[in-house]
């Protein structure tokens, strides 16, 4: 232990000091889709590989997001991980009320109708296997089904409240 983290004093819990201590967690990006009577997506820093057999993924949905209503209903799921150059999509799909899917978004109906974006660095389509409920928040458990690991370059972070590129 250092001198000056024995010198801090402790904060209590509440929502900022989630937040304050997340924004030091630097997570990888991801954008998850499903079908419904349209396609529904959303910007993720939650995922998360579970297990490898069988190969299952989690990430967190928020029950007040536009995407909830279709995600709590959908089979599959896509999830797909951002080129380091993909800022605006990952904002599109971050803001509420923006054309997600609109002219300017690269993406077409793949595997069990799930919108599958173009030009990211990988994608998966998933079976939910498991809704399980977390305050707002549901966290989805889905198993990959199928995908594609080989886009180049390197990913997009969330980094200080920031999308950003890793550095060398």
């Amino acid at each position: 232990m250092t001198a000056s983290s024995e010198t801090r004093t402790p904060v209590p819990a509440s929502p900022e000091l989630l937040r304050s201590v997340f924004r030091q967690h630097a997570a990888g990006v991801a954008v998850i889709t499903a079908a419904g009577e349209g396609p529904v997506g959303f910007t993720a820093t939650s995922l998360n590989s579970v297990a490898a057999e069988p190969p299952l993924i989690s990430f967190g949905v928020g029950t007040g997001s536009s995407s909830w209503p279709v995600v709590a209903e959908a089979e599959h799921i896509g999830v797909h991980l951002l080129h380091e150059d993909q800022h605006e999509l990952a904002a599109t799909f971050a803001r509420s009320g923006a054309d997600r899917f609109g002219a300017s978004t690269d993406w077409r109906s793949g595997p069990e109708g799930v919108p599958v974006l173009g030009g990211v660095l990988a994608w998966l389509v998933c079976r939910v296997v498991a809704r399980i409920p977390a305050a707002d928040h549901v966290i989805v458990i889905a198993r990959v089904e199928v995908g594609d690991p080989a886009g180049a370059g390197r990913p997009l972070v969330y980094h200080q409240g920031r999308f950003t590129a890793l550095r060398d």
